[in-house]
């Protein structure tokens, strides 16, 4: 019997032994270094500009640094497995001190700041975040330095359903498969037989439709098993216990909503206001993550998913306390991996082909080995 448990752990291959066997052996970049860096600043300037036009929002500036007192930073999951990088300021010879974290993804401070900029429903912002991940199993496709395009964006009461979800994860779509476009016109080198483009449309299923679909498989293989024959799927439901008695994948319990009721197509009961969009990767013959993103709580999603989760002592936090008073609009968002689509888009092996950071030493030599040249 597989080890479902196990899998519910955090990202990441798990074993640089199996790295070795899955990152491509005779790699060749489509882009010279040069013509990768001028690649990847003109796709997330597209990005970035269709992406606002597309959801009505704007660019903000946001913390890399967060009081640990505001609750607001984001713990990623609901075990405590992933915990932020802390510090402490001593401040005036202690007289001031102020105990900070560097943020893990700008999740509930967005929520925050709609009410703080005074965003009316569809009204949004986006953020070029960065973060700290220091929990990561560092392989191809995850890096301790996060970068996203952290966004959210207040909605009415009505909108707080899966269609609206539907509607605003195709509208995303459809700025990635043009970003696709755009970047091919200007490298034409990337227009490669061996790599299929992004299809037009994006699929919708749910976390329950999939264990259906591959009830004696784990999480990552039903994953794996899925794209295979469906090469982009936005996957819903991500933190609701299935059937088998586990989540798809572990989900904090006070942002997304992943506990509402809702119902396929076909009329059966599932849940979830939430959900990740995968994709085929065509170079690592792998899964790739592009997005985690959702529906937030409202005070009774948050009660409800904080009782689940055994975290009912997070309403001493000012964050859960607005919320519990109806006193943050309502709103939908999430995250945009910039590496992780520039690694997609350019046809890439490894994200350290992409962008800068910390890699251990057995993994940058597998990487030489592969002729994957990773930036440091």
């Amino acid at each position: 019997m597989a080890d479902f448990r196990a899998d519910l752990a955090g990202p990441g291959i798990g074993s640089y032994e199996e790295l070795d066997r899955i990152l491509p052996p005779n790699y060749s970049s489509l882009l010279s270094l040069k013509e990768t860096q001028k690649a990847i600043f003109a796709t997330k300037a597209f990005i970035e500009d269709r992406l606002c036009k597309a959801l009505n929002l704007m660019m903000v500036t946001v913390p890399l640094i967060v009081d640990t007192r505001s609750g607001i930073n984001d713990y990623l999951d609901r075990d405590g497995s992933r915990t932020p990088i802390s510090f402490h300021i001593a401040n005036d010879r202690e007289a001031h001190p102020v105990d900070a974290q560097i943020v893990q993804a700008a999740t509930k401070w967005k929520r925050m700041a709609l009410k703080r900029f005074g965003m009316e429903p569809g009204e949004g912002l986006c953020t070029d975040m960065r973060a700290v991940r220091k929990d990561y199993f560092l392989d191809h496709d995850h890096s301790c330095y996060v970068d996203q395009w952290d966004w959210e964006k207040a909605i009415h009461f009505y909108e707080h359903d899966l269609e609206y979800l539907k509607q605003t994860v195709s509208a995303i779509w459809n700025v990635l498969v043009e970003a696709e476009e755009f970047v091919q016109e200007m490298f034409p080198a990337l227009r490669d037989r061996r790599y299929p483009s992004l299809p037009r449309k994006i699929t919708f299923l749910h976390t329950e439709d999939v264990l259906d679909m591959y009830p004696d498989h784990p999480r990552k293989e039903r994953e794996t098993m899925l794209l295979r024959e469906c090469p982009a799927v936005f996957l819903i439901g991500i933190g609701w216990t299935l059937k088998d008695g586990y989540p798809h994948e572990m989900r904090a319990a006070d942002y997304d909503d992943w506990s509402t009721e809702t119902h396929s197509v076909d009329g059966r009961p599932c849940h979830g206001l939430n959900g990740d969009i995968l994709v085929w990767n065509q170079v690592t013959q792998r899964r790739h993550e592009l997005s985690s993103m959702g529906i937030r709580v409202n005070a009774e999603a948050l009660l409800k998913q904080l009782q689940i989760a055994g975290q009912m002592d997070f309403l001493k936090y000012p964050y859960h306390q607005m919320i519990r008073n109806h006193e943050l609009p309502l709103s939908i968002g999430g995250g945009i991996g910039q590496s992780r689509v520039m690694m997609l888009l350019l046809r890439k092996a490894h994200l350290g082909e992409v962008t800068v950071s910390v890699w251990p030493q057995v993994l940058k030599d597998m990487c030489a080995r592969k002729n994957i040249p990773v930036l440091e």
